[in-house]
């Protein structure tokens, strides 16, 4: 379970910046049917807190949202529900029913994070991870979206050169619900040399690489342009076909452009020249792997946000971090990977974009501040 940098919560403030912008507006053309609520104006949130410190960031990007909203002309509805950890301590279920219901019924949902060391030992479906994966089955989401970004004020917390690092900005689309994670045959047996074995299967239908494929391509239009797919399709089978399809689809995207990369290749490339790189979309396995890699290119998976939409319904945004037992209560969390998972909820669950772009520039100038209220520091010592 990744741990968060104890790094001191800081209140942010959207209000006075960049006015103007006029109501947003859904896209004509979205990869979510997104679900309204009875106010064209007005949206249903549900809120899930979840364990450590996952109320403590919520809580702020709860706020910010309600600034954006209030400043854009739109009314936020939020409802808290247990979910993981604390709802195994409430009720003794990972994900409750009535917890699942309000979640379909919304039109967007937000995670704070779950787990913690006093369930570690649970059996599996008294996990508060079997919650995660229940509600995302429940939702129907297929697609993770995992933006890495070097913010300029946190360049040199990158393991990478400056040089290297500067200018990231990178967007993972993983297929999420399909793959060697899902695939079957899997479990044990034996060979014909009486050893025991262990196997799993890697297997994608065409409709799975399809829907995917137009999430990408849709997410790719929206940022550089630039589509990189994934795969090993010069060794397997099913990344001969997601090569196939992927191909395929891009008929339909003549203004976006396509390349295809080897997954052993890819990973290389992530840490040669990352800003070669705008929008990948890989299959489940290679996008586990490829995100976390992205990622740390940053300089810490905690300040990062991630979103899992599907073809209709609501999606489910949530930092990348863990719950971070050990700090939890201590006013310690950085809550900057929650509040950017909030903008997320607002452009791709919402279609918000005037108001996502609200939460993200007041989070770069509150960066900003922090970083010279550092130098200044520094300088003086």
């Amino acid at each position: 379970m990744a741990q968060l940098q104890a790094t001191p919560v800081r209140t942010l403030s959207l209000s006075g910046r960049r006015r103007g912008g006029g109501a947003a507006t859904r896209p004509q053309r979205s990869m979510v049917a997104f679900r309204c609520s009875a106010s064209a104006r007005g949206y249903n949130i549900t809120l899930l807190p979840g364990d450590g410190i996952g109320p403590e960031v919520v809580a702020v990007a709860k706020d910010a949202l309600s600034v954006a909203g209030s400043k854009e002309g739109f009314e936020l509805r939020f409802q808290e529900m247990l979910m993981g950890g604390a709802a195994l301590d409430a009720v003794g279920v990972p994900l409750p029913d009535e917890t699942l219901a309000a979640a379909r019924k919304s039109d967007a949902i937000l995670l704070g994070a779950i787990g913690g060391y006093k369930w570690d030992n649970n059996e599996k479906h008294l996990k508060p991870e079997t919650g995660l994966l229940s509600i995302r089955a429940g939702l129907g989401v297929f697609a993770n979206l995992r933006p890495a970004t070097v913010l300029p004020q946190l360049v040199d917390a990158s393991t990478l050169k400056k040089e290297v690092a500067e200018g990231v900005d990178i967007m993972v689309v993983r297929e999420l619900t399909g793959g060697i994670y899902f695939g079957k045959p899997r479990g044990f047996g034996t060979n014909d040399k009486g050893e025991e074995i262990g196997f799993n299967t890697e297997l994608y239908a065409v409709s799975e690489i399809d829907r995917i494929a137009r999430v990408a391509f849709e997410v790719a239009r929206k940022r550089g342009g630039k589509l990189c797919s994934v795969d090993k399709a010069n060794v397997l089978e099913a990344s001969m076909l997601w090569r196939k399809r992927v191909s395929a689809i891009a008929s339909e995207y003549p203004d976006v452009e396509l390349s295809h990369m080897y997954v052993d290749n890819a990973a290389m490339q992530l840490v040669r020249n990352p800003k070669q790189f705008d929008t990948i979309v890989t299959n489940n396995i290679f996008g586990d792997i490829l995100s976390d890699e992205a990622s740390m290119i940053t300089g810490s998976i905690g300040m990062l946000p991630s979103a899992s939409v599907g073809e209709s319904g609501p999606g489910l945004f949530e930092p990348i971090h863990g719950s971070a037992p050990d700090i939890a209560g201590q006013d310690k969390a950085n809550p900057l990977a929650t509040i950017l998972s909030a903008a997320m909820l607002l452009k791709y669950g919402l279609g918000l974009e005037s108001a996502a772009k609200r939460i993200e520039l007041g989070t770069y100038i509150l960066l900003a501040r922090h970083w010279l209220d550092a130098s200044e520091w520094e300088r003086k010592s």
